[in-house]
């Protein structure tokens, strides 16, 4: 009997042949693709869920009752849920202010990475012009330059044209660090786009703009999705730069919440509610776009 790749050695049946041949992992997630697995699974989200949970709970319970005990310990008494911590939280116009600061500075800088991301990739993946090459790498290689190196001489610039403490500056600053992982992920997604398929739309009339929008944008949506929630958790969860560009007195919530603690060390009623409301908006923006992120992040592994 003669197999795909070869003839089956004696007393070996084509069956059996193609298992032997089988990679081991291919064989252990077979095997192990069972309840067991399905458990541990769930056991290992709820792991992870767990910081989240007990961040919930005790932004539900008294600043007494989290001194004396655990946030495990609603369970047990499902009577210390309050809702007093959020209504403090509401009433706090520099908290609530800050997560407005933030949303400003986030939404900004997640569409102009994505934007400009996407031109550019588009250009370097299926435009020719002079040192298109030389100016790929250089772009890949402001992906090892770390943010901290630019600190002291974009301030300087900042404060130079007026842009230091200012919103305006805080999304400049994320837009320009964000632009060479957005440049390097499209441009290798672009390249992959079959050039029949360009070639077609180019021979009914369509130019590089309507090409853009209408073929390599639909086909990009998983890595632009992708790439959007990379942006947005970043410049979300940023606390270097905000700290040190952005306006003192009207800052995001990452900052906002550093100051409360400093300000008045033991304001837990104020920082478990404003911690957890400042959580779960990145996570409502990652489970929104869940499809997309994994189709982009498989489309990736694939390429």
């Amino acid at each position: 009997m003669t197999t795909v790749e070869g003839v089956v050695p004696a007393g070996r049946s084509g069956a059996g042949a193609v298992r032997a041949r089988r990679p081991l992992a291919a064989r252990i997630a077979a095997r192990t693709g069972g309840g067991a697995m399905r458990v541990f699974l769930v056991l290992v989200a709820l792991f992870w869920l767990m910081p989240s949970v007990g961040l919930l709970l005790s932004s539900l319970r008294s600043p007494r009752q989290i001194a004396e005990s655990g946030w495990w310990q609603v369970f047990s008494e499902p009577a210390q849920i309050t809702w007093d911590n959020y209504s403090r939280l509401l009433s706090n116009e520099k908290v609530m202010g800050s997560l407005l600061t933030t949303a400003a500075i986030t939404v900004p800088a997640t569409v102009l990475v994505v934007v400009i991301g996407s031109l550019a990739g588009y250009a370097f993946a299926w435009m020719d012009f002079p040192g298109r090459d030389g100016w790929f790498l250089a772009v890949v290689g402001l992906l090892v330059v770390p943010v901290q190196v630019a600190l002291i001489p974009v301030a300087k610039l900042f404060g130079a044209v007026g842009l230091f403490e200012t919103t305006a500056g805080v999304i400049l600053f994320h837009t320009a660090f964000g632009l060479p992982f957005a440049v390097f992920l499209l441009r290798n997604f672009f390249a992959e786009i079959p050039r029949e398929l360009l070639e077609a739309a180019r021979l009914d009339g369509a130019g590089e703009l309507r090409l853009f929008t209408r073929v390599v944008l639909p086909l990009g949506g998983p890595a632009i999705a992708s790439l959007a929630i990379f942006q947005f958790l970043w410049v979300w969860n940023d606390m270097l730069i905000a700290l040190i560009f952005a306006d003192s007195g009207n800052p995001p919530v990452t900052v906002a919440l550093q100051q409360e603690v400093r300000q008045f060390g033991n304001n837990i009623d104020v920082l478990a509610p404003g911690a957890f409301l400042s959580m779960v908006v990145p996570l409502i923006v990652f489970f929104s776009f869940q499809r997309q992120f994994v189709s982009g992040v498989m489309a990736g592994a694939v390429k």
